[in-house]
């Protein structure tokens, strides 16, 4: 079901090796096919969009949006005890990001020359939701609230077949308006705009491979915040776990997707082989069985060494977008770990608390990309401006240095705007 390899095996060092040159590119049919739906919405618009929703969804769509009447009323469609989930998700999302707020500054040198920097959030965004299959009120509160914080003008979310849960989180989160479509259609639109959904200056959120290919040929015209690939988790975990919870959090992460990536650093063989014992009673009764058994299967690894350090030393290579430790010295340990999106300290501190209510934005860096990137966040929402105010003063003061600079460059016409103020 899932591989146990120890370092010592021969095929360790390979299998480490694969698990770190995992990228998030797509097959290169995927990304033709998206650049064809491209370029239907570009000429087409929204009769294009109803055609490929029809083709890929099986959906006839009379109208695009949804009218804010029937998402806003979802609200009170659902289940109260979700409602109250929701609303304290969103509460701790919001909580959290507002600490990220950029600070605009300005610095004043001798006499009218000023230097700084100013910060606008973004005017409109659109966050894509999957959707359809599956419901994900979850990634709506995690996309539009920090968006909301960082102050956008206008949140558009697009969900193909979006659910009541999905909808009453759009209303809670601050979401403005909704369309219903999906794929790499709803990512054209909302890159191109058609006369139904407006053009937008960035697009944040997951989705499949098409939709991860749609955003990656459309950047440049608009925004986004990455290329998103399979989900990950990785766990270090010593004696001190307990094997039941950890194996709970592995199935947990592969139950997303078949593609997902499920890996256990285990100090020493006799903790990956309870856990190995443990996922396997677990994944018995798992409903999504199929998924889970394909992700660990194709994906899933356990990796065996001998220490605490080693295990992080590890995690640390491999770059992932959770990384749970499972380990005695928890906290102390995860101050060598700057490579993963989102650390999960200690036995009580599943992955799920980061996907649902601890406050930071569960979208995150994938495919070993959190070596330089980093969560979504406000900064992803707002665009800082450099401000330059100088006097004749300082600018005489400088004026030598930066017309040397120029001439060394080449550009002389660089070195004469400067030189024609203040002629001879």
């Amino acid at each position: 079901m899932i591989r146990i390899v120890a370092r010592e095996d021969p095929e360790f060092a390979p299998l480490v090796r694969s698990l770190v040159d995992r990228a998030a590119g797509v097959p290169e049919s995927i990304e033709a096919a998206a650049r064809d739906v491209i370029r239907q919405v570009r000429a087409g618009g929204d009769r294009a969009v109803r055609e490929l929703t029809a083709r890929f969804e099986g959906r006839q769509l009379d109208a695009l949006e949804i009218p804010p009447a029937e998402w806003r009323g979802a609200v009170d469609r659902i289940d109260r005890a979700v409602v109250r989930a929701i609303e304290r998700a969103v509460e701790r999302v919001r909580a959290f990001h507002e600490h990220e707020r950029y600070a605009a500054f300005e610095l004043r040198e001798g006499g009218g020359t000023r230097i700084g920097m100013r910060v606008a959030a973004l005017g409109r965004v659109g966050i894509y939701v999957p959707g359809g299959k599956a419901r994900y009120p979850s990634t709506v509160v995690m996309t539009a609230v920090p968006a909301r914080v960082a102050g956008v003008g206008e949140i558009v979310m697009t969900t193909p077949g979006p659910s009541l849960e999905t909808l009453a989180a759009a209303s809670l989160s601050g979401v403005d308006r909704v369309f219903s479509i999906g794929g790499a259609q709803a990512v054209a639109a909302l890159a191109y705009g058609t006369a139904s959904v407006p053009r937008v200056d960035k697009i944040v959120g997951p989705g499949n491979a098409y939709v991860a290919a749609a955003k990656r040929l459309v950047f440049g015209d608009t925004g986004i915040d990455s290329i998103a690939g399979p989900t990950e988790l990785v766990i270090a975990a010593d004696a001190s776990a307990e094997p039941r919870w950890v194996a709970a959090d592995l199935l947990a992460q592969a139950e997303h997707d078949e593609l997902a990536v499920p890996v256990l650093v285990a100090v020493g063989r006799a903790v990956a082989e309870r856990v190995a014992e443990a996922l396997a009673a677990q994944l018995a009764v798992l409903p999504r069985r199929a998924i889970a058994e394909q992700a660990l299967r194709h994906q899933g690894a356990i990796l065996v060494v001998e220490t605490a350090l080693e295990a992080v030393e590890l995690v640390e290579q491999l770059a992932p977008e959770h990384a749970e430790l499972a380990l005695a010295d928890a906290r102390a340990l995860a101050a060598r770990i700057t490579t993963a999106g989102a650390l999960f300290l200690g036995n009580y501190t599943p992955e799920s608390v980061g996907d649902y209510m601890a406050g930071p934005s569960h979208v995150l860096p994938t495919a070993g990309s959190a070596r330089f990137a980093s969560p979504l966040g406000v900064a992803d929402f707002v665009k800082r401006t450099s401000i330059i105010e100088y006097d004749a003063a300082t600018l005489r003061e400088q004026a030598a240095d930066i017309r040397r600079l120029a001439e060394v460059e080449g550009l002389d016409a660089h070195a004469e705007a400067v030189r024609i103020r203040f002629p001879d």
